[in-house]
């Protein structure tokens, strides 16, 4: 029995879409109808009832889904128990926090060219609330992003953790000396974007604070932060690891603050699912080299 077919089974009837299961796979979705079609005349049964809307299993379809997802987590097991991160292939679609993608993502994309010699990588980079619906929604097979995810079909591994520190240009006229949130909102604040907890968290306490003058520039792009701040736009808070090179170098300064936000933690976080086994080790993997960089920094 064709084990493709098998996981193409237990994939649409997951995601109740042809359509969902072909982008998943990366095909197209004729050859997901056809690997369907190819189980039901070799099982001799009706799986799906095409014609509802969305996608749903007949009588026996239903009976036979725990039987086919049973047989892909032991394929998964075997697999697994081998040791041979070879026997993985097909595309990882990882998606990756910005903050990842200046610290330790390289060294990791090293590690994991070594350790998996067959798997490629589609990589995205997006803010956490994306990366969690597109995990959810299982366009993403493993994230790294502000977590934990809390939903039972996922499994979150702690990666790392990152202070924020309140930045400048030298040129703004800030005085050298610890300072309220309602003397830091004289300049307009430089933060992450609005749909995440940062700036949930910044926003709140500038509000405690009555800094009612308060303005924020708001960028997905950790990136365009930094550069914004370097040009003395404003204040912002960014993570220590990423401020300080710019501060030895003299681009930025220190401002001192009565209030830092909370640190930024980070997960790896992939769905329990059958077949996901190359993202369980790639999160594995992912917690040696954030260790790894962090015994560095």
């Amino acid at each position: 029995m064709n084990l493709k077919r098998i996981e193409t089974f237990v994939l649409v009837a997951t995601l109740r879409s042809f359509r969902k299961a072909a982008e998943q796979q990366f095909t197209t979705q004729p050859a997901i109808s056809s690997r369907i079609a190819s189980l039901e005349k070799e099982l001799g049964v009706i799986l799906f009832d095409r014609e509802a809307s969305p996608v749903t299993l007949t009588a026996k379809g239903r009976e036979l889904l725990p039987y086919a997802e049973k047989m892909l987590r032991s394929a998964d097991q075997f697999q697994r128990r081998a040791e041979n991160n070879a026997l993985f292939t097909g595309t990882l679609r990882l998606g990756i926090s910005e903050t990842v993608v200046h610290t330790w993502l390289t060294q990791f994309l090293r590690s994991f060219n070594e350790k998996f010699p067959r798997l490629d990588i589609d990589i995205t980079v997006d803010v956490t609330s994306n990366l969690r619906h597109d995990l959810l929604e299982r366009t993403l097979d493993l994230a790294f992003l502000m977590g934990p995810v809390s939903e039972p079909s996922v499994q979150n591994m702690a990666l790392c953790r990152y202070p924020l520190v309140w930045v400048a240009n030298a040129s703004l006229p800030i005085r050298d000396e610890t300072l309220s949130l309602a003397e830091l909102a004289e300049f307009p604040i430089i933060t992450y974007a609005r749909n995440t907890q940062p700036f949930g968290e910044i926003k709140e306490r500038f509000t405690q604070a009555e800094a009612a003058n308060v303005r924020f520039f708001t960028s997905s792009s950790l990136s365009a932060c930094l550069r914004m701040t370097q040009d003395g736009l404003g204040l912002a808070t960014l993570p220590t690891l990423i401020a300080e090179p710019e501060i030895e170098k003299g681009n930025l300064k220190q401002v001192q603050c009565d209030w830092s936000p909370s640190p930024l933690g980070f997960t790896a976080s992939y769905l329990r699912a059958p077949m996901n086994g190359a993202a369980e080790e790639a999160a594995k993997l992912a917690v040696e080299v954030a260790a790894m960089h962090g015994n560095q920094s």
